[in-house]
C-alpha cells in the first residue's frame, strides 16, 4: 500500500491509454497490468464526440483513477484551459501536466510547465508534471507547489530506459519528501525495475505495452519488474566493489585444499 497525492494504492504501475491495436486489446491489457491509475488524453480523444463517447464509456468499466493529461500542448494557455476542461468532465482535480517545448523529441518547456503549474496549484489542481531529470526545474516545481514529479526516463516512446542515472538517483536524494514517478521513455520490465530500485514511488509508460507483439504478456512483464524493483529497494542493494569477494569463505576449507597441502 502507498500513497499517491489524496489516494491509497496497491500497484506502483500506472499505465497509459492510447496505441493499442484495439479497444479491447487496451481494457485487457490495463486489467493484466494490475494498474489502479490510467491517463488518458481529451485533445486526442474528445469525449464529446461519437468515437470518444464509446472510448470513455469502455474505458468507465474498468473503475480506476482517471488521470488526464494535458498532451498535445505547447503554451500555458493551452495547458491551463485543458486542464480546467478535464476537471469538469472527469470530476477530478488531478491532472498530469505537459507543456512540450520541442517537437522532435517532445521535450517539455521548463519555462511553460513552472509557470502552468504555479496556477494549477492555485486553481486547486494535484499536479503532476511531466518534466525531464534535471533537478532546478524540480526543485522549481516543488517551489510552485507540486507534491509528485514525474521526470522522464527517455523522450517519449524511444523505450531507451534510463538515459541518465546519475540524475536521476540525485533527485531521488534531493527530493527525498517529494513523491518522483518515472514517466516515458521506458520499454522494458527491466527498465521499470531499475527505476523502482532508484527508490521511486512508481512508474508510468504506455508505448512499451501498447506496441509489444503481445500486450497482455508485456503488461504482466510490467507489473512483475515494478514489484521486483520496489522489492530489491526496500531490501537494500548490496554494495558494488571493485574486486572479487567470494561468497565462500575460508575458513572452514577442508585441510586437502589449503594452500601447501
Amino acid at each position: 500500500m502507498w500513497q499517491l497525492a489524496d489516494k491509497t494504492l496497491n500497484s506502483r504501475l500506472l499505465i497509459g491509454s492510447a496505441l493499442y491495436p484495439s479497444p479491447q486489446l487496451m481494457l485487457d491489457a490495463i486489467r493484466a497490468s494490475g494498474a489502479e491509475v490510467v491517463t488518458v488524453s481529451v485533445r486526442r480523444q474528445d469525449p464529446q464526440q461519437k468515437g470518444g463517447q464509446d472510448f470513455w464509456s469502455l474505458l468507465s468499466t474498468l473503475n480506476l483513477q482517471v488521470l488526464p493529461n494535458t498532451a498535445g500542448c505547447h503554451s500555458v494557455k493551452e495547458a491551463v484551459t485543458t486542464a480546467q476542461m478535464t476537471r469538469e468532465i472527469f470530476g477530478t482535480h488531478w491532472i498530469k501536466l505537459e507543456v512540450i517545448g520541442d517537437e522532435y523529441n517532445l521535450q517539455p518547456d521548463p519555462f511553460g510547465l513552472v509557470e502552468a503549474a504555479r496556477e494549477l496549484v492555485a486553481q486547486g489542481f494535484e499536479v503532476f508534471p511531466y518534466c525531464t531529470d534535471d533537478l532546478v526545474v524540480c526543485e522549481k516545481l516543488v517551489e510552485a507547489g507540486c507534491r509528485i514529479i514525474m521526470p522522464w526516463g527517455a523522450p517519449i516512446g524511444t523505450g531507451r530506459g534510463l538515459m541518465n542515472p546519475y540524475a536521476l538517483k540525485t533527485l531521488r536524494e534531493r527530493l527525498p519528501e517529494i513523491t518522483l514517478v518515472v514517466d516515458a521513455g521506458l520499454g522494458a520490465p527491466s527498465h521499470a525495475a531499475q527505476a523502482m530500485e532508484l527508490g521511486y514511488d512508481a512508474v508510468l509508460l504506455n508505448t512499451a505495452i501498447a506496441n509489444a507483439n503481445h500486450p497482455l504478456t508485456m503488461a504482466q512483464g510490467f507489473m512483475h519488474g515494478v514489484q521486483a524493483g520496489r522489492l530489491a529497494y526496500e531490501a537494500g542493494l548490496m554494495a558494488q566493489r571493485d574486486i572479487a569477494s567470494p561468497s565462500t569463505p575460508v575458513v572452514g576449507t577442508p585441510f586437502w585444499h589449503q594452500e601447501g597441502l
